[in-house]
């Protein structure tokens, strides 16, 4: 989902540019809903996973927390 929301964050600013925009469009939506819909997947990933190989979730966790900033950083730094 973080690589879905990254992709979205590219395309739009491929096509459209990185100018601030008055409204939100339809991918700052796409990209919120994202990002707030893994949540979820994740509580769950670490709630099952974690106590039985705690290294192995710990890895898959910090890999999705990675994921996730590397979504985060373009719109930060972009200000949108």
């Amino acid at each position: 989902m973080s690589a879905g929301a990254l992709s979205i964050v590219i395309a739009y600013a491929t096509m459209f540019g990185t100018a601030r925009q008055s409204d939100e469009g339809t991918a700052a939506h796409l990209w919120q809903l994202l990002m707030a819909g893994q949540l979820p997947v994740i509580a769950f990933f670490a709630i099952r996973w974690f106590p039985a190989e705690p290294k192995r979730a710990l890895l898959v966790l910090a890999f999705q927390v990675g994921a996730a900033a590397a979504a985060m950083i373009p719109v930060w730094w972009f200000n949108w």
